[in-house]
Formats: structure tokens, sequence, C-alpha cells
């Protein structure tokens, strides 16, 4: 039985995944797993960076624009739906590509997720007024007494990881650090993590340079069509929020535009704060040629015939 591998292409925003995972695709055979939370729904283009026509017909993608804005669809849903499609996927081919920048959604297909008890919506409806009234401290105070690791480990500048914490401590009495397993589910590939490597600042430049090609590409009238909808989960994001609040009179389009930067900007910072603790990842240079990474993943065993 041959070996299967899945190659992740990994990278914070603007640093060029896509068009690195086409190029592997192309060269193996192989079909992409896309693991970008928002690139999911179908209503969400030019914002998120979805592929262009051209990508998607040269290489079959999976995970692009599958769902709706309306679904209520979770970090754990795509874990089950992605391994029911790899496990089928695998029984005829040896290599594919998993690419995103959603460390949670990625860690669910290579890793496997925790799962946490349901929580009655009261509580989370509770903690959600005392961070609209009083902020995140009262919170974070709260979480320092009810599981102090949790705190030290969270992002604490995230009111949804804290406030999702607190609520599964609330609901069951113990720590929602208890609930974390730390270990890993057995997959039925092997994987092997690219990440592509760019100096801080020519990354920040790519991803100013890209802000202004969304906006020139109609972000604005995309963000205005889904406006009525702002309330969705699914559309707290950056690119989105900043319009919705230039919509609502809340700051300019200069404001807004500068915002959707600086926030992308900050979104990438903490996707590469996430990527560095990963050892095994292979940093690779953006300059870096196919025959090159096409030869380290030759040294790990992945050949081009694989597929074939």
């Amino acid at each position: 039985m041959s070996k299967k591998w899945l190659i992740s292409v990994l990278g914070p925003t603007a640093s060029g995944k896509t068009g690195l995972a086409i190029l592997l695709a192309k060269h193996f055979g192989a079909d992409i797993f896309s693991a970008d939370s928002r690139q999911f729904y179908q209503e969400l283009n030019i914002g998120v960076a979805r592929p262009g026509a051209d990508e998607l017909e040269a290489v079959r993608h999976h995970y692009i624009g599958h769902i709706s804005i309306h679904d209520d669809y979770s970090a754990g849903d795509f874990e089950k739906e992605a391994q029911t499609n790899l496990d089928t996927y695998f029984r005829q081919n040896n290599v594919g590509l998993l690419v995103g920048g959603s460390g949670l959604f990625v860690k669910a297909v290579l890793e496997g997720l925790d799962h946490f008890p349901l929580v009655d919506q009261q509580i989370r409806e509770k903690l959600n007024k005392v961070y609209e009234e009083e902020g995140l401290e009262p919170l974070l105070n709260q979480l320092a007494e009810l599981d102090a690791d949790t705190l030290e480990h969270i992002d604490t500048k995230n009111h949804r990881r804290v406030i999702r914490a607190l609520e599964v401590c609330l609901q069951t009495g113990m720590p929602f650090s208890s609930f974390k397993s730390q270990r890993q589910k057995s997959r039925p590939f092997t994987t092997v993590k690219l990440a592509i490597d760019w100096p801080r600042e020519e990354l920040y430049n790519r991803i100013n340079t890209r802000v202004d090609e969304m906006l020139k590409a109609g972000l604005v009238e995309e963000a205005r069509s889904v406006f009525p909808f702002r309330s969705l989960n699914s559309l707290n994001t950056v690119g989105y929020s900043e319009l919705f609040d230039m919509f609502e009179g809340k700051c300019s389009m200069a404001e807004a535009i500068d915002k959707i930067k600086q926030h992308t900007r900050n979104y990438a910072k903490r996707q590469l704060t996430w990527l560095r603790k990963d050892h095994d990842i292979h940093w690779i240079n953006p300059s870096i040629k196919l025959n090159e990474i096409t030869s380290i993943l030759a040294a790990k065993g992945v050949d081009a015939d694989l597929n074939e």
C-alpha cells in the first residue's frame, strides 16, 4: 500500500499560498483542499482573496464557496467533513494539498480538535452582556480565578476566545483547559508542512497593495451587498466590518481603508505567531524555485510520480 501525503502550504495572508499550492498541485496531479475559513462562504469573493476563475479551473479545489454566510459551520464541522472527503480522496490518490491561513481549521484537518461540552445559551448571553457593558477586564479576572492555565495561553485580546473558555468553566465547574487532550488524532496520511517566509516589511507592503487591488476590484460593492446581514458572525471579519462602520457613518472611506490595512497586518502577525510555534514547518524563501521545493519534498519521500 502506497504512503499517502498531504502537503500543507501555510503562511500569513498575502504571502502567496494559492500560487504556490497551484504549482505543486499541477506538479503532483493533486487536488487542493482549502482550510481558509473566510473562503468557505459563497457570498464572499473579493474580500477573502478567493482563487480566481482560471486558478479554480486549473486545479480541482475543495471547500471554496461551499457554504453560505447564513450557515452555522464550525471548525468541528469542518474536521468531520474534511476527513470524510480526504478518506475518499486518498483511496485513489497518494498526494493532496492543504492550503490555508486559518490555524484552527488547519489543526482540525492535521491533528483533530478537542471536543467540549455544550453550553447553555443563557451563560453565553450573560458573558456577552458583561463584555458589552464593562469590557474585557472583568472577564479576564474571572478566567484568572477559574482557569489560570488557559488565561496564560489564550489571546487575551480576543473576547470570543475568552468568553468561550469562561462559558465552559461555568457550565461544567471544571477548567476549560481540562478538556484539552493534547493528543493528536490518527490520520490516514503523512503531512509535510511548508510555509512562505517573507521579511516583515515586504509582507506588509504586499498586504497594503492587496487591499488597494481589492478596492479596485469592487470590495466596497461586495461589502454593501452583504451589509444587511452584518450581525452574522461569518461577516465579523477584516475587510467587511471596517466598511460596515463606514456605511453606518462611524468613519470615513479613508479611515476604513487605513483600518483594513492595519487590521490585516495585525492578523498576519497573529498568523505568524501561531506558525512559529510549530517546529515541523519547513520555511521557504518566496524566491525559491519549484524544482528546489520538489527536491525538498522528494527528500522526504514525496515524489512526482506518486499520483500517476
